[in-house]
């Protein structure tokens, strides 16, 4: 139940652009959890600027009111997206008819029953990597290991690989100064449309046990999906398959590096492993999701416009002092850890039992081979805003 109070609100501006640029580490994420005194503020960036909230329990709220405040724009700098993406700006309840055709393939018995598949790519990126003594976690093993996990799920050929991490890295991590009209991020989606269009054909000529063919084959009230809405929902999956989790896994391994304790901590007792991910994703929650005000309301005291576009960075809702004791203190064995990286109501993300599992086997079967590891000396690792993101992140052992 959404929790209205109708009366007129004082709000701050502040100039405050969550995507300026390629800045140090934890940049953003301290950009975002410096502004979490206030429950919601305006920003100038973009042409008209937009709401963000911080406040854990609105932020919640506002994932469960889809009918004031709309998937159907995503970008807060996009009122009007040229793109439109199925099933995230899809609103109930038609949204809800995409997540019960999706949901059997990510289900948590289903996500278990590849377990082998996933920890044996794991360690055949590992094996030859361990022996080297440096690398670039987000080249090296960041950027392989959960995406080629994702394109062997989708049927997508391991050889195209070059291939989608530049559309990825198009469509999600340009700057506004890179692409201030975002035609560049557009025509990437466009690309990765167009080569699905091959893919769909063929699958429906000849279906395979993998998700492209699953979507492909699928049906909403007894029908199969136009090819408009299988090549909106298969671009969706590209993006969200191909860089969360890397991202998850950068800042989980930044912090390692340069906190030995909680390092030798995994690596003494690696049944808390599993404790270790969640307080990882509340920690460095990477998703900054837009939303768009289907009408007039004051919400929680926010007095949103009709059409006005509102951020929610999870990161701001993770480290929400009222909620978690020692918010900004990465405490590996955290209990209770009721954190939102993985948002909250109807779009909560689908692929959240297989962003767990990966992180899991990524954190044992690296510690088993590489236990000590450190940043490089005059290394310097940067990320990116929008939907955060590390740049690059030098390590040596």
């Amino acid at each position: 139940m959404t929790t209205i109070e109708q009366r007129p609100a004082a709000y701050e501006t502040i100039e405050f652009d969550h995507n300026s640029g390629i800045e140090p580490a934890l940049h953003y994420f301290e950009l975002f959890k410096s502004m979490k005194h206030l429950p919601f503020f305006r920003i100038t960036v973009g042409p008209v600027g937009h709401w963000v909230f911080t406040d854990l329990d609105i932020i919640r709220d506002a994932y469960q009111s889809p009918d004031l405040l709309s998937s159907s724009a995503i970008v807060p700098t996009q009122p009007e997206p040229p793109y439109f993406l199925i099933p995230e700006m899809v609103d109930p309840p038609l949204h809800t008819k995409y997540r019960q055709l999706l949901s059997p393939r990510f289900s948590p018995g289903t996500i278990a029953a590849l377990e082998d598949k996933v920890r044996a790519r794991c360690i055949a990126l590992l094996e030859p990597l361990a022996a080297r003594g440096s690398c670039d976690f987000v080249k090296d093993f960041g950027s392989h290991y959960p995406t080629t996990v994702f394109m062997d799920l989708m049927g997508l050929p391991l050889a195209e690989f070059d291939q989608f991490m530049a559309w990825e890295d198009a469509i999600l991590h340009l700057t506004h100064e890179e692409d201030p009209d975002g035609s560049r991020a557009y025509a990437a989606q466009v690309a990765v449309m167009e080569y699905f269009k091959g893919l769909i054909a063929d699958r429906q000529q000849d279906p395979t046990d993998d998700l492209t063919s699953f979507i492909v084959n699928g049906r909403i009230d007894g029908e199969l999906l136009a090819e408009q809405d299988l090549l909106f929902t298969l671009l969706l999956m590209f993006m969200a398959g191909l860089d969360t989790v890397t991202q998850q896994l950068a800042y989980s391994f930044l912090h390692l590096a340069t906190h030995p304790e909680d390092r030798r901590r995994i690596v003494d007792h690696p049944e808390i492993i599993p404790d270790a991910v969640e307080e990882f994703l509340r920690a460095y929650a990477i998703v900054v999701p837009g939303r768009k005000a289907t009408r007039d309301e004051v919400f929680h005291g926010c007095p949103i416009s009709k059409g006005d576009m509102v951020i929610l960075p999870l990161v701001a809702a993770n480290h929400d002092p009222r909620t978690f004791s020692e918010p900004d203190k990465v405490i590996l064995d955290r209990k209770p850890n009721p954190h939102l990286a993985f948002g909250a109501g109807p779009h909560r993300c689908i692929g959240s039992h297989l962003a767990r599992r990966e992180m899991r086997i990524a954190f044992e079967e690296w510690h088993k081979r590489i236990p000590d590891y450190r940043l490089a000396d005059g290394g310097e690792p940067r990320e990116h805003g929008g939907m955060m993101g590390m740049h690059n992140l030098p390590l040596v052992w």
